[in-house]
């Protein structure tokens, strides 16, 4: 019987984007009513879909305000929707979370406040710090974007910028009870760093922050400087009485949803593998990586027999010299095409679970066994727009983009190869 690997492969991406549904993972894990009010806030590309799940499934009366990425709203009764610009923090986000503080404070002991994190929530909630500007903030975060840092080190400097990261939404709700629930989209799955932890104590310092600038060459503003400088800027950490009262459960996973795809594979009778949910670095380095292992599995059916399907997630980086329009998914497929020759019959599929591939419309692309030639014949340079970071331009030349739109939902990247045939 003859397989569609196209269509397998958007399958497989679906099923992954399904697994991390919040209508479906964020109902079981909402806690008993409180005796006072219930505040829902929450920040990320999945807020308003895991309001919309907590409104479904709520017994009693309920308030709050979200923020999420421009587009990715979803009409709620009761809780507040606003949008604002990610990845870039932008006046709106300031704003949202200047509301969302004012909510939680002044509440009592007999109070909840549901708190609703995923990823995108360090640029949406942009608060700065008192002293530092939201252009300081915008400057940094378009640079940190650029250089190649990931995602933890971003978050470092994020938390130590902000009035409501780094664990200071959960200082302001106390004595409140905060149950915080929370789609991971980070390597390892580290609470601290989903959204910058905006309900979890944070271990890293304003000297590791400054050492994280300091490494990418960023231009540091003296407002900033200062602020990193000064001891009363630093996060609140492991032990603070004020987070006895604060409960994170993750309610979605990158492992969850990489198994899920799995599980298309070997329906479809392909054996498959998951490489790893955290795998970081430069994108086109892990495509050639990922290469050595594709080839590894046709030349030698190892670490498995053909046809097969090799799976895995986490977030690479570009380090972006080129003016092209580029993308972390779409350099890691040029990359990993490159690198095989496109030979040994390899389909790949990368993309961002959240719909959008960095800053552009897509959420990733399709390399096909022919990439390469078709390219060729469209007069394309494969090796000179991966020079570029314009791995966009190619597969969108070549009509292999892949386009969701928003999924209101967000488990960081997923990348799927199928290897069909010897070389």
């Amino acid at each position: 019987m003859s397989i569609d690997y196209r269509r397998l492969l958007l399958n497989m991406f679906q099923a992954a984007v399904n697994a991390a549904a919040p209508a479906l993972c964020v109902p079981a894990h909402l806690p008993p009513r409180p005796k006072g009010r219930t505040v829902v806030v929450g920040a990320g590309k999945a807020a308003a879909s895991m309001a919309a799940a907590v409104e479904a499934h709520w017994n009693g009366p309920i308030e709050g305000l979200v923020v999420t990425r421009y587009g990715h709203g979803v009409p709620c009764k009761h809780i507040e929707v606003v949008e604002a610009s990610h990845p870039v923090p932008d006046e709106a986000g300031l704003k949202a979370a200047r509301r969302i503080l004012d909510k939680v404070s002044g509440l009592t002991a007999d109070d909840l406040v549901l708190v609703l994190i995923s990823g995108g929530g360090s640029a949406l909630l942009a608060l700065p710090a008192d002293g530092v500007s939201l252009a300081d903030k915008q400057a940094i975060n378009r640079a940190l974007l650029k250089c190649g840092a990931h995602i933890a080190e971003m978050n470092t400097v994020r938390k130590h910028l902000s009035a409501i990261k780094g664990g200071r939404l959960a200082v302001a709700a106390a004595p409140a009870r905060v149950v915080a629930l929370m789609i991971s989209d980070v390597p390892g799955d580290d609470l601290s760093v989903i959204a910058s932890g905006p309900t979890v104590p944070d271990l890293s310092t304003r000297s590791d922050a400054l050492a994280v600038l300091t490494k990418y060459s960023i231009e540091i503003p003296a407002s900033v400087a200062m602020h990193l400088n000064d001891e009363a800027s630093e996060t609140p950490k492991p032990g603070d009485p004020r987070f006895a009262n604060v409960t994170s459960r993750l309610v979605a996973t990158p492992q969850k949803s990489l198994e899920a795809a799995a599980r298309v594979a070997r329906d479809a009778g392909l054996a498959s593998l998951i490489l790893g949910n955290a795998i970081e670095g430069e994108a086109r380095d892990v495509g050639l990586v990922h290469a050595g292992i594709a080839r590894q599995c046709s030349d030698w059916g190892q670490p498995l027999e053909i046809p097969c399907a090799l799976i895995s997630g986490g977030e690479t980086t570009v380090t972006v010299r080129g003016k092209g329009r580029g993308g972390r998914n779409a350099e890691f497929l040029l990359g990993l095409g490159i690198a095989t020759d496109c030979r040994n019959g390899i389909w790949a599929l990368a993309a961002d679970t959240d719909g959008i591939d960095g800053s552009e419309n897509n959420a990733g692309a399709i390399l096909t066994p022919d990439t390469l030639d078709r390219a060729k014949l469209a007069d394309i340079d494969v090796k000179s727009r991966l020079a570029d970071n314009d791995a966009y331009t190619l597969f969108a030349a070549l009509d292999d983009l892949v386009m969701t739109g928003p999924t209101r939902t967000n488990v960081n990247d997923f990348r799927a190869i199928l290897v069909t045939k010897r070389n």
